[in-house]
């Protein structure tokens, strides 16, 4: 048991940069919170941009990682190896207002434990960091650290002049902290580096739930893409970032189409507009799908997270119409924390390519789902299987069930309604 001030827990707050769009923090979060909310928990979230629930948040843009004044010093901090003084006084000045603001959100809700959401885990936003850590450690405060992915699984935090920061916040070691992880190799190496015991909970789905199907309202997307009836529409359901290996998926599209040929020409939509890492990558992304004679369709204006009306009275379309409306998933990211765009595959029962990332081969394949899997390069055989999937509908029927079925088994809501109750007994509780 975790050494904290005994006491009821019924009041949790979340803690993170931001509370909004498909991220995969924000999409883990949302599900945490429904199940706390089924067993029986009130929760209140703390964040620098959110679009959830305003009655139960305290939004504070200085908490937010792309704040200008924010990102300015994060910039400065990976880009540089010694820091100047005035930089850490700029660290300390939004570290204070942030660490007075999250005293605010605990006294205001009477928030009885925090879970916090990657910002002890990544240097994203560093200031927010050491501030969380302060307060947790001067409230003895019961904390869940939700780490989604760490610094040293980053290239870009492998430099700069944060290293004090980071052994202090990035995560930290405090007895009132619970670490969870997301994957059992990430469980490793936080014991490894840190000396910090954790549990690893998977990302998951809502399997029991009701997908969005064909309808009259996304019974027009293919069209407004330029997708004729006997085209296929690939789906990339991420952001632009390097780590998603897009060019692999540009690849795949362009050998297809020499493939079949004809009618069956396929097109490659990336549903999510984000740039976190500026927009370099997508240039490249870009030019490289000229380079390769492929339609990449990148429509912000018309998917996003929600259905909705687009300034010129046309629809905008969700992420979920996206999938409906699609023929073939690909995913051939060189990095995964889990893989929230593997699970909503699987949920909407879409054939799906990916490239075997360590995480993918270490706690996601040994469950037995059928794939077109890539060993970091497109090969003949991959294009082949994809286009036999596509040209054998019973094969792809047999495929998505079993997938859907081992999902439901392995990666459901079932498996937080078993583990976080015995999380929050750490602490000595549960309501």
């Amino acid at each position: 048991m975790y050494l904290t001030r005994a006491r009821d827990i019924t009041r949790v707050g979340f803690v993170s940069t931001r509370f909004q769009g498909t991220d995969g923090v924000s999409l883990e979060t949302w599900k945490w919170n429904e199940v706390l909310t089924e067993l029986g928990y009130e929760t209140f979230f703390f964040s620098g941009k959110s679009d959830w629930f305003p009655e139960r948040s305290r939004v504070v843009e200085d908490a937010f990682f792309g704040q200008p004044k924010v990102k300015e010093l994060h910039n400065e901090i990976f880009d540089r190896s010694t820091r100047r003084r005035g930089l850490t006084a700029e660290v300390g000045e939004i570290k204070g207002k942030l660490k007075a603001a999250l005293y605010e959100f605990v006294k205001e809700f009477s928030i009885d434990v925090l879970i916090v959401e990657n910002a002890f885990a990544i240097p994203m936003h560093i200031p927010l960091g050491i501030a969380l850590a302060e307060l947790v450690a001067e409230l003895e405060m019961p904390t869940i650290a939700h780490n989604h992915d760490f610094a040293w699984e980053r290239q870009r935090f492998m430099t700069g002049c944060a290293e004090d920061y980071i052994v202090r916040a990035f995560p930290p070691r405090l007895h009132s902290v619970y670490h969870v992880v997301i994957n059992s190799e990430a469980r490793r190496q936080l014991a490894f580096r840190c000396g910090i015991s954790s549990i690893m909970i998977p990302n998951v789905w809502n399997f029991d739930s009701d997908p969005v199907g064909p309808d009259d309202y996304n019974a027009g997307l293919r069209a407004e893409l330029g997708i004729g009836p006997d085209e296929v529409l690939f789906l990339q359901p991420t952001r632009i970032v390097a780590r998603k290996g897009i060019e692999s998926a540009i690849e795949m599209v362009a050998r297809y189409n020499r493939l079949v040929g004809g009618s069956k020409h396929g097109r490659l939509l990336v549903s999510h507009p984000d740039l976190d890492e500026g927009d370099a990558y997508q240039s490249r992304v870009l030019d490289y799908a000229k380079f390769m004679e492929v339609e990449l369709i990148v429509r912000p204006d018309l998917i996003g997270v929600d259905r909705g009306t687009r300034p010129d009275g046309g629809k905008v379309y969700s992420l979920w119409d996206a999938y409906v409306g699609s023929d073939f998933v690909t995913y051939p990211s060189t990095y995964e924390g889990f893989g929230n765009a593997f699970l909503e595959a699987i949920f909407y029962r879409k054939p799906i390519l990916v490239n075997r990332y360590a995480i993918y081969a270490q706690d996601i394949e040994p469950l037995g789902f059928r794939t077109t899997v890539m060993d970091g390069y497109v090969t003949d055989a991959v294009v082949q299987d994809v286009a036999r999937v596509l040209d054998d509908p019973m094969e792809e029927r047999k495929r998505v069930a079993e997938n859907f079925a081992i999902g439901k088994k392995y990666l459901s809501y079932e498996v937080l309604r078993r583990r976080l109750p015995s999380v929050f007994m750490n602490f000595g509780a549960v309501s």
